[in-house]
């Protein structure tokens, strides 16, 4: 398993499908998931920081893993079948549960806990935007909030071009 982090959640033009960009924590490639509106607006809340009035089903639903005395040890991307993205979530004693990843990411963001991706759906679903020159940085003291910026920029330009069915095999 390799640990990937969130760079962003965005609306794909012109279909309108939401999608969240993992990438390999360290590493270069990057895993599209083309998701839901709910679960696209519940993790772009948690990455803003917003903080709803009321709670959201992820954050009930963690609420109600912590009110049970246990805790989320981290969420795993397990597997890609015809474009569809699996995952599990690992309690601290062991249990695990199947989840979609949508949901998963959300709940991570919230437990906190990592996510982890499976070395074979990162090959088989994961690319590499942009190429190296994509990544390496003419200011050296740039900080995460420009790198990240450039990142998303980047993986905009790359949307331009790909279409769902370019990930099917």
């Amino acid at each position: 398993m390799i640990e990937v982090q969130i760079v962003g959640v965005r609306i794909e033009l012109p279909s309108n499908q939401p999608l969240v960009l993992l990438r390999e924590k360290s590493g270069e490639r990057h895993i599209p998931i083309w998701i839901g509106a709910a679960e696209a607006t519940a993790i772009a809340l948690a990455e803003q920081g917003v903080v709803p009035p009321r709670p959201l089903t992820h954050d009930l639903l963690c609420g109600i893993v912590q009110a049970l005395g246990h805790s989320i040890r981290h969420v795993a991307l397990t597997k890609v079948e015809d474009g569809v993205f699996f995952a599990e979530l690992h309690f601290e004693n062991g249990i695990t549960i199947g989840a979609r990843a949508s949901d998963a990411i959300a709940i991570a963001q919230r437990a906190p806990c990592p996510i982890l991706a499976a070395e074979a759906l990162i090959e088989e679903a994961g690319v590499v935007i942009g190429g190296e020159e994509a990544h390496e940085s003419t200011d050296v003291l740039a900080d995460d909030d420009e790198a990240k910026e450039r990142e998303v920029r980047q993986f905009r330009e790359f949307l331009n071009d790909v279409e769902p069915e370019d990930f099917d095999k």
